[in-house]
């Protein structure tokens, strides 16, 4: 037998499983060590497609630093203070730097949490400001796409005369990878701005997912592409995006003009976080990784859907998702009142909200495997979200029984199966 540490909130569960009967889907975590504070700088100094920072700031500058809120692990304390250290050495002064956290229409940033992703010393000297979707009076509306969507992003990013966008590269279930653009859109953008990029990834026609909409897709990713033309819209002088690992540090660093960098971020993200497959199986067993990755629901769904790659049509998919903040939004629950993904389709035509996407992605799960949600959710709530609810692996592994093959995900949302390996 072997044993497993699987993450689960802020602690582990312990899962001992028979090799021949269970494989582990992790790849090579180990490979990578940290960066240190000398090799980070290195990054900024030998920027992709871009001069060094030394070049582009200078001691008249107002600038204006985003950051990415809780759901997200950045390695971004360690970032944030070089960069303001660095920045203050090119001769922008400290008052005129600002923080602002991208938070998208989540909940805001507490202040324990600011202190935890910019130190202590950042958190005391620099000002922040706290992004809101929802509030009109923070936005600044800069026209429509060609696509007619309207670009509605907070007044911070034109009140300053550079932007510095940071973030972190993973998968992103629809618009295919996280960080860069989505610094912008959706992180400083108005709900209705949101809510135009994102219902892009549905197909109002067809039905389902919008062709070239998915997790590890940019070319012909209509969200991507739209939420990249409205970060055009404020021209970002910089950007800084990290691959961190299952501890929140940061292994690697693009560093540079914002587009460019992403992509090859990206790219070599889908290169070192796909883990090769020789079939779907019948049971996956899926941590989201702990915290924050497991911090509400609809974060923890971004892992079951990437077990969803591994799984077998009518197969199990174990869950392990503390959600110790709940569903992620109060409005969440509403949209299971639809019983079925296609009467929820037919319901986000008419009026759509990006909450209900996640739910109408999640309902797709349920209605296609079995998912034992092992969780601090209420179990009448869990069952109405389809799902079985348990409060332990042991109990959630009763309700697999049998012998059938297996994978185990220990870092569910940061590894891509992919067939053919």
């Amino acid at each position: 037998m072997t044993e497993i540490q699987l993450g689960y909130g802020k602690s582990t569960l312990g899962f001992s499983f028979d090799d021949n009967r269970y494989e582990v889907l992790s790849g090579n975590l180990n490979d990578n060590q940290p960066l240190s504070d000398v090799e980070i700088g290195e990054a900024l100094s030998a920027p992709i497609q871009s001069p060094p920072l030394e070049d582009l700031f200078s001691a008249g500058d107002s600038v204006l630093i985003v950051v990415s809120d809780a759901t997200r692990a950045t390695a971004s304390a360690q970032i944030l203070n070089l960069l303001v250290r660095r920045l203050i050495q090119t001769g922008v002064s400290p008052a005129n730097l600002t923080i602002i956290f991208a938070t998208g229409i989540h909940r805001a940033v507490t202040t324990e949490e600011k202190v935890e992703l910019l130190t202590p010393f950042i958190a005391q000297r620099i000002k922040t400001i706290d992004h809101s979707a929802y509030d009109a009076s923070q936005m600044i509306s800069l026209g429509t796409t060609e696509r007619d969507t309207p670009v509605e992003v907070n007044r911070a990013l034109k009140d300053f005369s550079q932007v510095i966008i940071t973030g972190a590269i993973g998968f992103h279930y629809f618009a295919g990878f996280t960080g860069g653009r989505k610094s912008i859109c959706p992180g400083l953008a108005s709900a209705r701005t949101i809510e135009a990029t994102h219902r892009l990834a549905l197909d109002f026609v067809n039905g389902g997912r919008r062709a070239g909409v998915g997790t590890g897709l940019l070319d012909g990713n209509a969200v991507h592409h739209e939420c990249e033309r409205v970060a055009a819209l404020i021209e970002p002088r910089f950007s800084i995006n990290s691959v961190v690992d299952d501890r929140g540090r940061a292994i690697c660093i693009y560093a540079g003009e914002w587009r460019a960098a992403h992509q090859v971020g990206c790219s070599e993200y889908l290169t070192s976080h796909s883990v090769g497959i020789d079939k779907k199986r019948e049971v996956v067993i899926a941590s989201c990784g702990g915290s924050p990755y497991d911090l509400n629901l609809i974060q923890a769904h971004k892992a079951l859907d990437m077990a969803a790659h591994a799984c077998s049509d009518g197969g199990t998919i174990v869950l392990l998702a503390e959600c110790r903040d709940g569903f992620g939004h109060p409005t969440f629950l509403k949209w299971f009142e639809e019983r079925g993904s296609k009467a929820l389709e037919r319901r986000l035509r008419d009026a759509y909200e990006v909450n209900g996407q996640t739910a109408w992605s999640l309902l797709t799960k349920s209605e296609c495997y079995r998912v034992v949600l092992v969780s601090d959710l209420p179990d009448d709530k869990v069952r109405y979200m389809q799902m079985i609810p348990a409060h332990s692996l042991t109990e959630a592994l009763n309700e697999v029984g049998g012998e059938q093959q297996g994978y185990i995900m220990p870092h569910g949302a940061r590894f891509l199966p992919r067939a053919g390996g």
